[in-house]
């Protein structure tokens, strides 16, 4: 008990002194409005009415075309990337953008 209101306590001062964190996404093709997003459908996962569920659905797949289409372009600009590299002779930097 002593422990969670000594936790909250740190925790509510360093937010006030360093202000908080945002989420970081893991994938570099993930935008903070898709992790937004991502909340929102979270949001609405466990709702059991026929509108909830259906509303759920429709977040859902829209975000999926969002990142689809994201990752898409991130890989596009990679291979671009590599190809102008080949193309320059930078075999090294080639290699390190594959790997």
């Amino acid at each position: 008990m002593q422990w969670n209101n000594i936790n909250k306590l740190l925790i509510n001062t360093i937010s006030d002194l360093f202000g908080k964190v945002e989420k970081r996404a893991r994938k570099p093709w993930i935008t903070q409005e898709m992790i937004s997003k991502i909340a929102e459908r979270r949001k609405w996962k466990n709702f059991n009415t026929e509108e909830d569920r259906k509303n759920y659905r429709r977040l859902k797949k829209k975000l999926k075309r969002a990142m689809d289409k994201a990752n898409k372009e991130y890989l596009e600009n990679i291979c671009k990337e590599i190809v102008e590299f080949q193309r320059t002779g930078r075999y090294d930097l080639m290699y390190m953008k594959t790997r």
